[in-house]
């Protein structure tokens, strides 16, 4: 079974994290949504331990599959933002576009975000 790490899972990641690095540990493929990238490539312009990261990233980022918004992706994210504004209860939008990926991959979304838990047929892994 695949992952997609959410931005804090990527934080987590990079930082050896070892509650998560167990969660992931028997995973043969980790994702990261493309917006993920984006939010993290802001957050560690902004870090002390910028250089750090950044050679954490270019390293690593080869090992993830970095998955791109397609047609499938921006009906899955209008299905999405339509039933959380039904029901009451928006998002990010940057969020929103994660959670669009997950469900249109398929796949379980590894966060500590709890808004994500109110997203129908969306399998949050929290660690």
């Amino acid at each position: 079974m695949a992952l997609i790490l959410d931005t804090n899972a990527l934080s987590a990641f990079a930082d050896g994290d070892e509650k998560l690095l167990r969660v992931v540990a028997d995973e043969t493929e980790l994702a990261l949504p493309v917006i993920v990238l984006g939010e993290y490539l802001y957050g560690i312009q902004q870090s002390r331990l910028r250089a750090s990261y950044q050679t954490w990233l270019k390293a690593n980022l080869p090992y993830f599959d970095l998955l791109t918004i397609v047609r499938q992706t921006a009906e899955s994210y209008s299905e999405i933002r339509h039933e959380l504004k039904t029901a009451g209860t928006p998002i990010p939008s940057n969020d929103l576009w994660i959670a669009a990926l997950a469900r249109h991959h398929r796949m379980p979304l590894v966060t500590r975000d709890a808004h994500f838990r109110v997203i129908q047929r969306l399998h949050v892994l929290v660690w």
